[in-house]
């Protein structure tokens, strides 16, 4: 498990700063241009696409600094239904990963989301104005491509500091308007993502950065966590301010303390005195298809000695609101508490094991969990492929969970 910090504190956040940022933390520059310039050809009007990675200075600060050049047929800002459907198709043609492109997806899904809303439109029909240039689709495909290079898309704790958001007017398609942007402001405000004004009068965190952070960010705080450095990035913006270098900076590094991972999760639980186990059951399977990680029914005494059941969930952020609905529309409960906890955790990862019993072959998959070290506190094999074997061999579930246990275990130690 690694951890990066993204401190955007100071100048906030475009795209292009994020992804130089992530490119100055050791990403194959000449690999990533080629990548880039080949996804001209999802763009609508997009004849020819030249993408440059230089170092600058500002204020005294070395960085990488991103341009992306394009030769169009005439002037294109793409509507909000195409940008996506082009984020997809380069995010399939790139093979970035699974979780890279469930990244991409939230990413442009937070930002014609909130253009919809500023503008009064439908998501479909959104014109993005300069959210929906060829710039947009390089931010957005550049850091997932980066995020995946670097291997930060899965066993990666992210953290961020409060964005600064600049202040002051500034001009657009629009007309003149107050910094943040509507469109930046609401990206944060939906995902409950702390900014701060100031410190100069220029827009310094742009709606494309602000859905880019939101998205990919676990947690928000305003210190860095116990942390030991292996790897600095710095991405400059296009401005070069007198007071402060315009520049976002990442520190990548492994944790330290503890042994354990501290995960933040969200827990949700109303009280229930009227609820059938019928409908709580079928309100669990809902929920865990909808997102929950874990789900438990505990036994209570209500007011005049009724009796009833706390239904408690374990969930992520973004699932907190969804999952709300569903309690309330199922259970019929009028109020559901909510509330942010932190956990100790261990690494989790699966793996496939071939198994043979009198005659029998079978494979069973097995969750490893292991301390920050990488020694194996934990095997634990599948209950449903168990359960599978004792069925064909007539043996105990027991017994075949010790043996499968018992041969992971020797598997694992042999590596």
């Amino acid at each position: 498990m690694r951890v990066l910090v993204i401190d955007c504190q100071l100048a906030g956040i475009a795209g292009d700063m994020l992804v130089g940022s992530l490119l100055d933390l050791g990403v194959d520059i000449p690999r990533f241009i080629e990548v880039m310039e080949d996804s001209a050809k999802y763009l609508e009007g997009c004849d020819c696409l030249v993408v440059e990675v230089e170092d600058v200075v500002r204020r005294g600060f070395r960085a990488k600094k991103l341009h992306v050049k394009a030769k169009e047929t005439g002037h294109h800002h793409l509507m909000g239904s195409k940008l996506r459907d082009a984020i997809l198709n380069i995010a399939d043609d790139f093979k970035l990963s699974e979780n890279g492109k469930v990244l991409a997806t939230r990413t442009i899904d937070s930002l014609i989301g909130a253009e919809a809303k500023v503008h009064g439109e439908t998501p479909s029909e959104v014109h993005l104005h300069e959210a929906g240039s060829i710039d947009t689709v390089v931010d957005i495909i550049g850091t997932v491509y980066a995020l995946d290079e670097l291997g930060l898309t899965k066993d990666t704790k992210i953290y961020s500091t409060p964005v600064a958001v600049g202040g002051g007017i500034f001009k657009f398609s629009h007309g003149n308007v107050q910094s943040p942007a509507p469109a930046t402001l609401e990206i944060l405000r939906a995902k409950g993502f702390p900014l701060v004004g100031g410190p100069i009068d220029f827009e310094l965190t742009t709606p494309t950065g602000a859905a880019l952070l939101v998205n990919i960010v676990d947690e928000v705080t305003p210190f860095y966590p116990p942390i030991k450095p292996t790897r600095i990035g710095y991405g400059s913006g296009t401005k070069d301010f007198e007071s402060m270098p315009n520049i976002v900076r990442l520190t990548l590094g492994e944790p330290t303390r503890s042994s354990l991972m501290v995960d933040e999760i969200y827990v949700l639980e109303t009280n229930l005195d009227d609820a059938t186990g019928e409908v709580i059951g079928y309100t669990i399977d809902r929920m865990l298809q909808g997102g929950a990680r874990d789900i438990s029914v505990i036994p209570m005494t209500t007011k005049k000695n009724r009796p009833g059941h706390i239904l408690k969930v374990i969930t992520d952020r973004e699932n907190v609101h969804p999952l709300t609905m569903l309690l309330m529309e199922e259970t019929g409960t009028l109020g559901v508490r909510m509330y942010p906890s932190k956990r100790h955790i261990l690494t989790r990862d699966v793996t496939s094991m071939e198994v043979k019993l009198k005659g029998l072959e079978g494979i069973v998959q097995v969750k490893v969990s292991r301390n920050r070290e990488g020694r194996v506190i934990q095997v634990k094999p599948e209950f449903e492929d168990v359960r599978s074997l004792a069925e064909k061999t007539g043996r105990t579930l027991r017994e075949i969970m010790s043996l499968v246990t018992d041969q992971a275990r020797r598997e694992i130690a042999s590596h």
